[in-house]
C-alpha cells in the first residue's frame, strides 16, 4: 500500500480539538510562538487524570452490571474499582499532602460503596435501600465538590465541580437503569457519553491544579492544543480497549444482546477514530485506516472468542496470524502517515502489546481466573494512554506549527516614576503629587536631591542619627549609610566614594548627589535642562 499518496497538509483538526479552528490559517510569527509538545508536566498531569478518571467510570459501570447479574467475576470487578481509587492517592498526596490524600480516599472510596449498595437494593426491589443509596450518592457529590474546590483554592469552583460530578453520577445511573431494563443499546450509548465526560472533568481539574501550582508544573498549561490532541487520542484508544474487553466477555458468556450492543458501541468508536484520522490526513487516509483497523483487528475479536470458547487450537492460530498481520500493516500505516515520527518498530511493539493484553483478558476470564483477568484489563487499559502519547507526539512533531500556542508574555514590570524640579517643592511619584518641605538644588555643578523624600517615596526606610550625623537608608535587601560633610558612604558595609560631599541644607534635609544615588539604586535618570526637571524611572 502506498501510504504517501494520502498524506496531505492539515486542513482541519476540528474533530480532535474544537478550539483549533482557524489556527491553520492564522499567521504564525516565530517570535511570538513556542514549540508545541504533548510532553509537558501539565499535559502529563492531564493524561494521568484522563487515565484514572475514565478507568473509574469504566470499572464502576462494569462492576454494577456484574453485581446485578450475579456474575462470577463480580467481586473481582469491584476489587479492581476499589484499587483504582487507591491508585489515585499517590497523585493526590504529591499535590496536597498525606492529609489531603486520606480525605480523598475517605470520600471517594465510600462513593464506590454507595453505587454497590444501589445495585443490591435495586436487585432486591428495596425502595428504601435505593433511596438511601441515592441520598448517599448525592451527599458524595456535595462533599467531594467541596473537597475539590477547597483543595484547588477555588481554581475549580464548587459549583462547577458539583455540576460535573452530578453529570457523572447521572450518567452512571442512566447506564445502570438501561442495563437493568435490558435496553443494552441505550445503556452502551450512555456508557460512551459518560466515558467521554470523564475527559472533560480531567481537563477542568488539571487546568485548575496547574493554575494553582504553576511552578510545580514548570509554568506549562494543561489546556493547550497539543494537550487536547493527546487527550483526544487517549479517549479514543482507551475506549476502544474498554469496549473490546467487555464485548469479548459478553460474547464468551453467550449474552448475545449485550454483546451486539457493545459491537455497535465499538463501531461508534471506530467511526470517531476514522473522523479524527480524516481531520489530520484526509479522507483517503481515513479510509485506509478503517480498512486496516476493522478487517483483522476489530472483526478478529469475535473469531478469537469463538476459537477460545470452542477450544479450537487451529482456528485460534489462524486468528492470531491475522492479528499479527494487522500489527505489521497498521504499524506501517502509522510510520508512513506520520512521516516516520512514529517509527514502524515502535508502533508494532505497542500494537503487539495491546493485542496480547486483549487476548489475555479473555483467556484468563475463560479460565475463571477473574482477579488476574481484571489485573490484565487494567494494565491493558493503561497502555492505551501510552499509545495516545506516542501518536499525539508524532502528529504534533509532524505538524508543529498547527499546534503552537502564542508565547505567554512575561508580566509587564511595574514602573515607578519619580519627578522633581530644581527649586520646586513639588514631588510626583507615579500619579500621586505631594509637596516636599525643601527642594532639589544645583550646587557646584552637581544636582542634589533630598534623600528622605526620594527614599520614602519609593518605599525605603530612612533613619537619622543626629549624634553621628549619619543617614541610613534600608531599601529591600540593601543598607546604605551616608555621613554629612563626607564624600564617602557604605553600601552593605562596603565603602564607596560618592564623588561629592553630602550636606544638610537650610531646611535641615540631607541632600545627596542625584547621579550617584540614582545609579546606585539602578534608576534611569532624565534631566531636562530647559525647565530643570528631573525624571527617575525604574522597574520595581
Amino acid at each position: 500500500m502506498k501510504m504517501k499518496k494520502f498524506i496531505a497538509p492539515v486542513l482541519s483538526l476540528t474533530l480532535l480539538m474544537p478550539g483549533i479552528a482557524g489556527a491553520a490559517s492564522a499567521p504564525q510569527t516565530p517570535m511570538t510562538m513556542m514549540k508545541a509538545s504533548v510532553n509537558t508536566p501539565a499535559a502529563d498531569l492531564r493524561a494521568n487524570l484522563d487515565h484514572l478518571l475514565s478507568e473509574h467510570f469504566a470499572l464502576a459501570v462494569t462492576a454494577m452490571a456484574k453485581a446485578y447479574d450475579g456474575a462470577k467475576d463480580a467481586d473481582a470487578a469491584y476489587k479492581a474499582l476499589d484499587q483504582n481509587a487507591l491508585d489515585m492517592q499517590p497523585a493526590i498526596a504529591s499535590l496536597y499532602g498525606d492529609a489531603g490524600a486520606k480525605e480523598f480516599e475517605r470520600i471517594f472510596r465510600a462513593h464506590n460503596k454507595y453505587t454497590d449498595d444501589l445495585v443490591k437494593a435495586t436487585k432486591m426491589g428495596n425502595q428504601a435501600g435505593i433511596k438511601q443509596a441515592q441520598d448517599n450518592i448525592n451527599g458524595f457529590v456535595e462533599e467531594f465538590s467541596t473537597f475539590l474546590s477547597t483543595a484547588t483554592e477555588g481554581k475549580l469552583p464548587k459549583a462547577a465541580a458539583k455540576q460535573a460530578l452530578k453529570v457523572h453520577e447521572d450518567l452512571v445511573q442512566k447506564v445502570f437503569d438501561e442495563y437493568v431494563a435490558g435496553d443494552y443499546a441505550d445503556a452502551y450509548k450512555a456508557y460512551r457519553e459518560g466515558f467521554k465526560e470523564m475527559f472533560d472533568v480531567s481537563k477542568a481539574l488539571s487546568t485548575a491544579i496547574t493554575t494553582q501550582m504553576p511552578e510545580k508544573f514548570e509554568n506549562t498549561k494543561a489546556d493547550t492544543k497539543a494537550a487536547d490532541l493527546r487527550s483526544a487520542l487517549n479517549h479514543l484508544a482507551s475506549e476502544h480497549f474498554a469496549l473490546s474487553a467487555l464485548q469479548m466477555q459478553e460474547e464468551f458468556d453467550g449474552r448475545t444482546a449485550a454483546s451486539n450492543a457493545l459491537v455497535t458501541a465499538e463501531a461508534g468508536n471506530t467511526a470517531d477514530f476514522k473522523a479524527a484520522i480524516a481531520s489530520v490526513y484526509g479522507n483517503d487516509g481515513a479510509n485506509a485506516f478503517e480498512k486496516i483497523w476493522v478487517t483483522n483487528h476489530v472483526n478478529a475479536q469475535s473469531d478469537y472468542v469463538k476459537a477460545v470458547k470452542n477450544n479450537d487450537a487451529t482456528a485460534r492460530a489462524a486468528v492470531e496470524k491475522r492479528i499479527d498481520g494487522f500489527t505489521t500493516e497498521f504499524a506501517t500505516f502509522l510510520d508512513s502517515a506520520t512521516a516516520g515520527n512514529l517509527p514502524k518498530a515502535a508502533g508494532q511493539q505497542a500494537l503487539t502489546t495491546h493485542e496480547n493484553q486483549v487476548q489475555n483478558v479473555l483467556n484468563q476470564y475463560a479460565a475463571g481466573n477473574y482477579d488476574a483477568s481484571y489485573t490484565t484489563n487494567r494494565e491493558g487499559f493503561k497502555v492505551m494512554f501510552g499509545v495516545g502519547q506516542a501518536l499525539g507526539n508524532a502528529i504534533v512533531t509532524q505538524f508543529n506549527d498547527k499546534f503552537q500556542e502564542p508565547a505567554t508574555p512575561a508580566p509587564a514590570p511595574d514602573m515607578t516614576t519619580v519627578w522633581m524640579q530644581l527649586n520646586s517643592k513639588m514631588l510626583k511619584i507615579n500619579d500621586k503629587t505631594t509637596n516636599m518641605d525643601t527642594t532639589p538644588v544645583l550646587w557646584k555643578n552637581t544636582t542634589y536631591i533630598p534623600l528622605r523624600f526620594l527614599s520614602e517615596g519609593i518605599g525605603a526606610t530612612v533613619k537619622w542619627d543626629k549624634k553621628a550625623q549619619q543617614v541610613t537608608v534600608m531599601a529591600g535587601d540593601d543598607t546604605l549609610e551616608f555621613w554629612v560633610n563626607n564624600n564617602v558612604m557604605e553600601v552593605n558595609g562596603v565603602k564607596k566614594n560618592v564623588g561629592a560631599t553630602v550636606f544638610v541644607n537650610k531646611d535641615g534635609r540631607t541632600q545627596v548627589p542625584l547621579r550617584f544615588i540614582a545609579e546606585l539604586l539602578n534608576w534611569d535618570v532624565k534631566w531636562a535642562q530647559k525647565d530643570g526637571s528631573i525624571t527617575l524611572t525604574k522597574s520595581m
